[in-house]
């Protein structure tokens, strides 16, 4: 007969948002606002002088503000149901589910771009270069901006200690919605950066065809970049086993060598937390257990089973 031990007292919370949680939020929003007056700006400015150029960036940048508005979103849902026991872990991996659907809308713009450019390379079209340079240029400075702002984003600990266990632990996880929020961010200024590149050459030494061949390559670094963090966020929501937390759990219990893991559960809940279910077979008493453990900074909810 087992007999299932929670490591901490019986009635604790189930929150597991990241230390900045509230810091992330705030400069999200500031990009938000940044990339909708820049957005909203140039979808003016092109109707008013009639720039196709200026029409298709705004129009692209709306794209951003979009997924952007996605991860300020999550920010939000997540403080707000942080204590609705309808999650069972909390709501710490909202973030992830948001970083996961902005990589997806991330993995289309690069699409998008590809195409757009792969089409003009093979049928040139007359670009104004001077127009869409100083939009590049304008575009790039509010993307660098943004960047600062979100890469800035490293926060304190709010010292929210609930009971004995205190879920904002600095330093051991990382925020993946304020990360794809950055990489939409960084993907917007390369390909301000390769615009401005192509539009210099082209202007200057008449190298028309550099304008497809930057979107091109544009089009890959973002695809990159939008796979590992579709990959990275899907790991999250899937569950998968933190190999480096659980080596930790198994060499602290099992090292001595009087007690034996017969089975290890460990998952993130959270930016900054994970949880761990240890079935353990030698143990007489579960808080053994959880003291070997209490090095393990990264478990913010552990149950202890022993046999």
């Amino acid at each position: 007969m087992s007999v299932v031990v929670e490591a901490e007292r019986l009635a604790h919370d189930h929150v597991f948002l990241g230390s900045a949680h509230d810091d992330n939020a705030r400069r999200t929003l500031w990009v938000v606002a940044l990339t909708a007056v820049m957005m909203i700006g140039e979808i003016i400015a092109g109707y008013l002088t009639g720039s196709m150029a200026l029409l298709a960036d705004g129009f692209h940048m709306a794209t951003h503000a979009g997924a952007l508005s996605v991860a300020a979103a999550a920010y939000a849902f997540a403080k707000r149901h942080a204590d609705n026991r309808r999650f069972s872990f909390g709501t710490g991996k909202v973030g992830d589910l948001a970083g996961f659907a902005s990589a997806l809308v991330l993995g289309l713009i690069a699409l998008g771009i590809g195409v757009e450019a792969i089409l003009r390379l093979l049928r040139p079209t007359i670009v104004d270069f001077g127009t869409a340079t100083l939009i590049a240029v304008i575009g790039l400075v509010v993307n660098i901006i943004s960047a600062l702002l979100l890469s800035g984003s490293h926060g304190h600990d709010h010292a929210h200690d609930h009971h004995h266990h205190n879920h904002h632990r600095a330093g051991s996880g990382q925020d993946n919605n304020l990360r794809s929020a950055y990489v939409h961010v960084l993907a917007d200024a390369l390909t301000s950066v390769l615009a401005i590149a192509a539009l210099l050459t082209g202007r200057y030494l008449g190298w028309v065809w550099m304008d497809p061949v930057m979107g091109i390559v544009g089009a890959v670094v973002i695809a990159r970049w939008s796979w590992t963090l579709m990959r990275d966020t899907a790991a999250v929501l899937l569950d998968t086993t933190d190999a480096h937390v659980a080596e930790e759990v198994r060499d602290l219990v099992e090292s001595p060598g009087d007690m034996r893991i017969t089975d290890l559960h460990v998952w993130r809940v959270g930016p900054e937390a994970h949880a761990a279910i240890v079935s353990v077979c030698g143990a007489s008493d579960g808080e053994i257990v959880r003291e070997r453990l209490r090095p393990v900074h990264e478990l913010a909810h552990l149950t202890v089973e022993t046999r």
